[in-house]
């Protein structure tokens, strides 16, 4: 029976749909794919049913968004770009840490989706925990596809067995997520940030090239403190580098990252990785990086004029709680050009994703920009020096 993806077990996704309903589909590389299709097919017979989506790092072609009445995304991964492009996904301004308030409030979901592996005497989920426990603490019934190969790594509590419902099982591991290639300008950004990063301190790092080569420079031991858990956390481990267990939600690797991960108590809800107030309780040092910034500071992570590339996400998130942590630094890593273009501009494409006042510095390959105390003349002073002759002039 478990020869590809999936077999109902006990239960089929058309025995707990009902016009009118919503439902939220698990995200991550784990996501619940062996019954897409029939979750869609499903949705189409009865009529009137909402869609929840999360993260989609890749597209699902066995999940037919026609089937649905109405498609929501809190963060539109890459999975969703052409979605989200002709308008068939909708997505809110909300930073991730707001999804618990929507799935409590005007997103309340009747049936959660999930991917889960067996946990003592109930079930816990795998590769990511997510908003998932907020949609079973809204009172979602948890719809679960056995994922024998999802490594163990929910630090929460089982979830009790009358809760869940088998829906499907599946023999394959969760998706492996190529992890980016540093290019010289990303080497050369790291090389600076590990001069800012002190031993033992807490740091957060977005996904991308610039986070491959941080981990990879990094020489003194850190604690990781993310949203995602990328793939060069292993090689921290095993070079000594490591304080502790690391925390985040998702786990964002392959192979190998999965089997390190497996038993460990890794992955938390996001009521607790992305609260501002645990995060800037200690010194973090987070490093996310930029679509393009503007000479004040501002952030813009979503896209360019032409293209949605992702949503706010956590970006936000710890952006504020670094830059309100004392003795941390909320710090933006960019290279100063993206196919030959300059990444500092005069006016965002899209709509503020982090504001200026949530940006302590800004490091690139050329140098750094503290932007501490500075005055909004300083600052755009400052990141025009930083970028130089590639800064745009808007008459400062």
């Amino acid at each position: 029976m478990l020869e590809g993806s999936a077999a109902p077990v006990g239960h089929r996704m058309a025995d707990l749909l009902r016009p009118g309903m919503t439902v939220a589909l698990g995200d991550g590389s784990g996501a619940p794919r062996p019954v897409s299709a029939e979750l869609s097919r499903a949705a189409r017979a009865v009529g009137g049913v909402r869609l929840i989506l999360g993260w989609v790092p890749r597209a699902d072609p066995g999940l037919d968004l026609s089937a649905f009445a109405d498609v929501r995304t809190v963060m539109p991964g890459w999975g969703l770009r052409d979605e989200v492009a002709a308008g068939t996904v909708r997505f809110p301004p909300v930073r991730l840490s707001a999804t618990p308030a929507l799935l409590h409030g005007p997103w309340r979901p009747d049936l959660l989706v999930a991917s889960v592996v067996p946990s003592g005497a109930g079930f816990a989920f795998g590769s990511e925990v997510s908003w998932q426990r907020a949609a079973v603490a809204a009172g979602a019934t948890v719809a679960g596809v056995l994922a024998h190969r999802a490594p163990r790594s929910d630090a929460g509590p089982p979830l009790a067995p009358e809760h869940v419902v088998i829906v499907g099982e599946s023999a394959e591991p969760p998706a492996a997520l190529p992890e980016a290639r540093p290019g010289a300008d990303h080497v050369a950004i790291a090389r600076r940030l590990v001069r800012l990063i002190p031993e033992s301190s807490r740091v957060q790092v977005g996904p991308g090239p610039v986070a491959s080569a941080l981990m990879k420079e990094l020489a003194v031991p850190v604690r990781i403190d993310s949203g995602m858990l990328p793939e060069p956390v292993v090689d921290l481990a095993e070079r000594g580098l490591l304080v502790d267990d690391p925390v985040g939600t998702y786990l964002a690797g392959g192979p190998r990252l999965y089997a390190w991960a497996d038993g460990r108590p890794l992955l938390h809800p996001i009521e607790y990785t992305h609260d501002l107030g645990r995060l800037s309780s200690a010194p973090l040092f987070a490093v996310n990086t930029a679509v393009e910034i503007d000479l004040d500071g501002q952030v813009n992570v979503e896209g360019t004029a032409s293209a949605v590339l992702g949503g706010i996400g956590g970006h936000a998130d710890y952006a504020a709680a670094a830059a309100r942590s004392v003795g941390g630094l909320s710090i933006i890593a960019v290279p100063t050009r993206h196919k030959g273009r300059s990444n500092l501009v005069i006016a965002l494409s899209r709509p503020v994703s982090t504001p200026a006042h949530d940006v302590d510095m800004v490091v690139t390959e050329t140098g750094a920009a503290d932007l501490r105390g500075l005055s909004r003349p300083d600052r755009r002073e400052a990141l025009a020096e930083l970028w130089g002759p590639a800064a745009p002039r808007d008459d400062m």
